[in-house]
């Protein structure tokens, strides 16, 4: 799909035989930051830098990627294609490009010994600088995510990567989001679960919540892997860093609205937000904002998203059972 975005390039890097890759938003001339993480297992990188009260104006680089842990390293390539492009914090002897990450787990689809690094995060934003298309589904950090793992592989969908953009008069919203939970994916105006836990990997759908409620006595750390909802809400509007940072708190729900159950503790769910600071708005008007393209981008990226082995995409599945 063509983007439409003034003050952000969105850039992917994709390894489909590995079945992992990242997702850069880059700011040129900056732009303030905020995060939120509420779920129990997030992997992040230089995201203290983003609190309130500590000295960091700009942000001028966000990347989402996949492989756990070893996928943090996709922000050191983009580090030095920033620098190589003079983005960055100006400090006499050469320009320190403020990138901040989170990644997700998918270490258990494709290979788990090829993972997001450096390499992959320049690729990325070499990408965001071409005139190519940002692309849906099975690309980025959504390229190994998934849906519904709670129950194992066997019974999980295929997650992904999801863009929407709201206009609303002067003041624009987007989102994009990797897709990659431990829950069942719900679409609110169909009052349908579209992906999710299948229930001995047959034709019902959406049982998340129902197989942690039939282990609350079981104390092992038993749904571990495979999870995580990592994202970055962008916005021409103006504010200060500490709104900015309750704007990204309130961008998770559109993670709850869509998710079920949302921010488990075997999630890292994070969500980040950039300000152009180009428009005067309400802090409510982008907040609603927020959330509903927050929601959107999440289903977009399992309604993009295409099978792989034998975890079925929700489109696939829609056209087996009607």
């Amino acid at each position: 799909m063509k983007l439409t975005e003034k003050h952000f390039k969105l850039g992917q890097a994709t390894d489909l035989e590995a079945m992992t890759g990242c997702t850069v938003v880059i700011a040129e001339k900056g732009a303030t930051g905020g995060i939120c993480v509420r779920g129990g297992s997030p992997n992040t990188r230089d995201t203290d830098a983003l609190k309130s009260e500590n000295n960091r104006k700009f942000v001028h680089g966000v990347v989402l990627s996949g492989g756990s842990a070893f996928g943090l390293a996709a922000s050191d390539g983009v580090v030095k294609y920033l620098e190589q492009k003079k983005i960055g914090r100006d400090v006499a002897v050469t320009v320190v490009p403020n990138v901040c990450g989170a990644s997700l787990f998918d270490l258990k689809i494709g290979r788990s010994d090829v993972r997001p690094d450096a390499a992959m995060g320049y690729a990325a934003c070499e990408d965001a600088f071409s005139a190519s298309d940002f692309q849906l589904g099975n690309f980025g950090a959504g390229t190994g995510a998934t849906v519904g793992i709670v129950a194992g592989e066997d019974c999980a969908m295929k997650g992904g990567i999801g863009y929407h953009q709201i206009q609303h008069g002067k003041l624009t919203v987007s989102a994009v989001v990797a897709v990659n939970a431990v829950g069942d994916v719900y679409d609110e105006q169909q009052q349908k679960v579209i992906a999710g836990v299948r229930k001995n990997g047959n034709s019902q759908l959406g049982f998340a919540e129902e197989v942690f409620l039939n282990r609350y006595d079981d104390p092992r750390d038993v749904f571990s892997g495979g999870n995580t909802v990592i994202g970055c809400v962008m916005t021409n509007a103006t504010f200060p860093k500490a709104k900015v940072n309750k704007l990204a708190d309130l961008a998770h729900n559109g993670i709850a609205r869509a998710i079920r159950p949302a921010h488990t503790t075997y999630d890292g769910d994070t969500m980040f937000v950039l300000c152009g600071n180009e428009i005067e708005a309400t802090f409510e008007s982008v907040s609603i904002l927020a959330v509903e393209a927050v929601r959107q981008a999440i289903l977009k990226g399992v309604q993009s998203a295409e099978s792989y082995q034998q975890i079925i995409s929700s489109r696939e599945f829609f056209k087996l059972v009607p």
